[in-house]
C-alpha cells in the first residue's frame, strides 16, 4: 500500500513539473517574442523616420508608432516599455528605425535618445529670413520663435551682435544637428562654431587691415556677391575694395543695391537703382554697409585677410557671362570693359 502511494506522489510530482516545465516553455517564447523577436511593420523599407516632439507622453509616443504602422504587435511594446521603465523616460528627436528591430532594440534606442542627425547648410540663401525658413523645416525650433531671436538685439548681444550684422555670426557649412535643437542650442551651437572659426592667425590678419572681425564677413559677402566661386579672383577684387576703402571711394558694388531692392532676381542693375536710398547702396554711401549682404563663406573671408595687393580699383563683369572680370586701373580702360559688357547684355535682351 505505501508503496502505491508513493509511486502515485511521484506521478503526481512528475506531472506538476511538466506542466511546469510547459509553463515555463509558454513564459520563455512569450518574453523570448516580447523582448528579442523582431516587430517592426518593414513595407518593404529598410527603416523608418519619427519624430518625437519635445514633451511628449508615452501615449503620444504609441500613437506616434501607430500612425505610421510601425509595431506589429503594440501590446508586447507597451508591456516590455513598461518593464524597462521607458514610459517615465521619453527623449525627443528624430529616430530612424531599422526593419527587423525587436521592442527590446527600439526601446534602448529610444529610451538612450540615439537620433538621427540632421544636416544644416547656408547655401543658396541670402537673408536671416530665408535662413529662418530652411531652419524650422530642419529642426524642432518654429519660425516664430527662431525670427524673434533673430530680430531681438537684446538677445543678440548675449553673442556680441545685432540685427544688423548677426549674418555674419554663422559659417556657411555642413552642420549636423538634433531635430529637437532649441533656439537657444542653435545660438549657442553657431557661436561656438563662430569662435573656432576666427583663429587667433586669422584674427591678427584682420587687426592688421584695422578692420573688426564683423567688417571682415560683411567685405566677404560682398566680394562673395561679385564673385561666386574662383577663390582667386575673390582675393583679386578683395584687394580691390581695400584698395576703394583706403582711398575713401564708394565701394559701388552692384550686389549690395540689388540686396538693398531685395529683388535677388535682377540681372542688370540700372543707373536709377544705383540711386535707391539704403545704408546697403554702396554707391549712394561710403564705406562698409552696416551688416553683410549675405552669408560670406570661408573662402570668402579668407579671400579678404589673405587679399592680393595691386592697384586695381575698377572691375567690370567680362561680356562672356562666365562670372570673370576685367580688372583696371584708371577709368578710361574701365569704360571699354564696361561697354563690352553692355553690348553683350543687350545682344542677350538683359535688362
Amino acid at each position: 500500500m505505501a508503496k502505491k502511494k508513493k509511486s502515485f506522489l511521484k506521478k503526481v510530482i512528475i506531472a506538476i513539473l511538466l506542466i511546469l516545465l510547459i509553463i515555463g516553455g509558454i513564459g520563455g517564447y512569450f518574453a523570448y517574442k516580447t523582448i528579442f523577436q523582431p516587430n517592426i511593420n518593414t513595407v518593404d523599407k529598410k527603416s523608418q523616420i519619427i519624430y518625437i516632439p519635445t514633451g511628449s507622453t508615452f501615449n503620444d509616443v504609441i500613437n506616434i508608432l501607430n500612425e505610421h504602422h510601425i509595431l506589429k504587435n503594440p501590446a508586447t511594446f507597451e508591456f516590455l516599455a513598461e518593464k524597462k521603465k521607458y514610459k517615465t523616460a521619453i527623449k525627443p528627436g528624430k529616430y530612424r528605425i531599422l526593419a527587423k528591430m525587436s521592442n527590446n532594440a527600439l526601446i534602448n534606442l529610444l529610451k538612450a535618445g540615439i537620433q538621427e542627425p540632421v544636416e544644416l547648410n547656408f547655401n543658396g540663401i541670402k537673408t536671416t529670413d530665408q535662413l529662418v525658413s530652411r531652419l524650422c523645416r530642419r529642426i524642432e525650433a518654429d519660425s516664430t520663435s527662431l525670427l524673434d531671436a533673430m530680430n531681438d538685439n537684446g538677445y543678440l548681444s548675449k553673442y556680441g551682435f545685432n540685427t544688423d550684422n548677426v549674418q555674419t555670426m554663422f559659417i556657411p557649412k555642413t552642420y549636423q544637428f538634433y531635430w529637437n535643437t532649441s533656439v537657444d542650442d542653435f545660438f549657442n551651437r553657431m557661436a561656438k562654431e563662430y569662435r573656432a572659426f576666427w583663429t587667433d592667425a586669422r584674427k591678427k590678419k584682420a587687426k592688421a587691415l584695422s578692420l573688426s572681425q564683423t567688417e571682415i564677413a560683411v567685405l566677404a559677402s560682398i566680394v562673395q556677391g561679385e564673385q561666386c566661386c574662383d577663390n582667386e579672383e575673390k582675393r583679386i577684387i578683395a584687394g580691390l575694395y581695400i584698395n576703394r576703402l583706403q582711398k575713401d571711394m564708394p565701394l559701388q558694388s552692384d550686389p549690395t543695391v540689388i540686396y538693398a531692392i531685395g529683388d535677388f532676381s535682377i540681372q542688370r542693375v540700372s543707373l536709377e537703382q544705383t540711386r535707391i536710398e539704403s545704408p546697403y547702396n554702396t554707391y549712394v554711401n561710403k564705406g562698409l554697409p552696416p551688416g553683410p549682404i549675405g552669408f560670406a563663406q570661408e573662402s570668402s573671408i579668407d579671400a579678404v585677410l589673405n587679399y592680393e595687393k595691386h592697384d586695381y580699383i575698377f572691375m567690370c563683369a567680362k561680356e562672356d557671362l562666365s562670372g570673370k572680370h576685367y580688372f583696371s586701373t584708371n577709368y578710361d580702360q574701365h569704360c571699354i570693359y564696361a561697354q563690352k559688357y553692355r553690348d553683350a547684355l543687350n545682344e542677350r535682351n538683359i535688362h
